[in-house]
């Protein structure tokens, strides 16, 4: 019995102290940098801190600290992603990644972490710049039978020959101006006149040098989350957006500007479908981690649902209110188990 007892307790001590120590990565360079503050306090509350030794890491341009709970903030050394603490050098066994916009979204700080060999929650340096980039992930996934709206890519600086008769006559009014490669809803306009296209496209320049024009498809916009692991596959219910207003912008995903209903109101065949499309996707661009697709349910001639890919998003909201802890609770999951899940598939 005195044997069992020690045993046990050496296996506790042991377990204790091959805690691993996890970095929540947060901040960035986009318009969504205090969402993404959010995003990592929304993570740190549901980590299991039994388990993991969880550090928030906030960046922001060349600024890389620690926010520790006493108040200090110790510089990373970006040599090796490590910070000081009580004079012992604290090195990071995994990064969750929850920047939403660059460097995060984008496959440049996937590229910095691989270069260091320190695994991380999301897609790789390819599948991130692919995402990130609108216009060339539609016209990827086109190729792979994917139904996206028509789009034309602007470069800033670049002749490109489209007046504003051109796009209405190529992808008819209204249609979406928005920058090509940016993770938010800053700089979208949706243009109802051929003389709000030039105004409509200044205003998405401010955010990025490339602007996309999209056609406007006129019905029922949804979103699914989905990961995977070496044992498991998950993919969320269904969530329907429901907005008054013109579309879904920044006030409609982060000021409560919003209905959303999960699971949405649609058919069970339909819910299928979209689950089954977001699971191919996923395998398609090879994605690791949480991932989240948004659709839009068009009518075809006949009646039927037709589903059109908008966005593929590789580090999606985890505030409280975000999709993502939403479709988790509807399906009955416990979102500690699927961080948990996230961070050991890379051990």
């Amino acid at each position: 019995m005195y044997f069992c007892t020690v045993f046990l307790m050496c296996a506790q001590n042991t377990m204790n102290s091959t805690k691993r120590t996890i970095a929540i990565v947060c901040g960035g360079d986009s318009s969504e940098y205090e969402v993404s503050l959010r995003s990592a306090q929304g993570i740190d509350s549901a980590m299991d801190h039994e388990r993991y030794d969880v550090y928030i890491v906030m960046i922001r341009k060349n600024d890389w600290h620690v926010n520790l709970p006493d108040g200090r903030q110790p510089v990373i050394d970006k040599n090796d992603f490590s910070f000081i603490k009580d004079g012992e050098k604290i090195r990071f066994d995994y990064a969750y990644i929850t920047i939403h916009g660059t460097p995060g979204e984008n496959g440049v700080l996937q590229g910095y972490f691989d270069m260091i060999d320190l695994p991380y929650s999301t897609c790789n340096v390819l599948v991130e710049a692919l995402t990130f980039h609108k216009f060339a992930l539609n016209n990827y996934l086109r190729a792979f039978g994917c139904s996206v709206p028509d789009s034309i890519q602007v470069r800033r600086g670049v002749p490109h020959g489209w007046t504003a008769e051109k796009v209405k006559d190529y992808l008819g009014m209204p249609c979406f101006v928005k920058p090509t490669a940016d993770g938010s809803s800053f700089g979208v306009t949706k243009v109802k006149s051929c003389d709000q296209l030039d105004e409509a496209m200044e205003f998405a320049f401010k955010q990025c040098d490339n602007v996309m024009i999209e056609r406007f498809l006129d019905g029922t916009e949804v979103t699914v989350g989905c990961y995977k692991t070496k044992t498991k596959s998950v993919v969320f219910p269904v969530t329907e957006v429901v907005t008054d207003n013109e579309f879904f912008d920044y006030d409609a995903k982060y000021n409560g500007q919003v209905e959303e209903i999960t699971p949405a109101r649609i058919s069970d065949e339909l819910t299928a479908a979209l689950q089954a499309e977001t699971s191919r996707i996923y395998d398609i661009l090879h994605c690791n981690g949480i991932i989240r697709i948004d659709y839009i349910i068009t009518k075809n001639p006949d009646g039927s649902d037709h589903i059109n890919l908008l966005e593929i998003n590789t580090t999606p909201g985890m505030t409280v209110t975000s999709f993502i802890p939403q479709q988790v609770r509807a399906v009955g999951l416990s979102l500690t188990d699927v961080l948990t899940d996230i961070i050991e598939n890379q051990f």
